[in-house]
């Protein structure tokens, strides 16, 4: 399973995500990401946010979002049904490629 991150990308982000199955972001590469979000969903990447080090806005990039790790603060099951991401996990020791499928 090929797996990219955004950080990674370089400046052919559609080339670059070729062949991908997830493309992983920290909430930090959101602002920058709105290219790479929309090539996923054109080209049936999932994609897979770590927000871990605040509470997530209700912005336009969640529609593009499979999987979203939060703090373990957060109340997950909320975040889910307010966002309809397919999963979120609230944990502060796990890695978001622990829960890629």
């Amino acid at each position: 399973m090929k797996v990219v991150r955004f950080s990674n990308l370089g400046t052919n982000v559609r080339e670059a995500m070729q062949g991908a199955r997830w493309i992983l972001l920290d909430q930090h590469d959101i602002q920058n990401a709105l290219s790479a979000l929309m090539f996923a969903e054109l080209d049936g990447v999932l994609v897979a946010v770590d927000h871990r080090k605040s509470t997530p806005d209700n912005g336009l990039w969640r529609r593009a979002v499979h999987l979203l790790l939060v703090s373990g603060q957060e109340d997950a099951e909320e975040i889910r049904q307010k966002s309809g991401i397919t999963m979120v996990i609230s944990s502060d020791d796990a890695a978001l490629e622990d829960y890629l499928w």
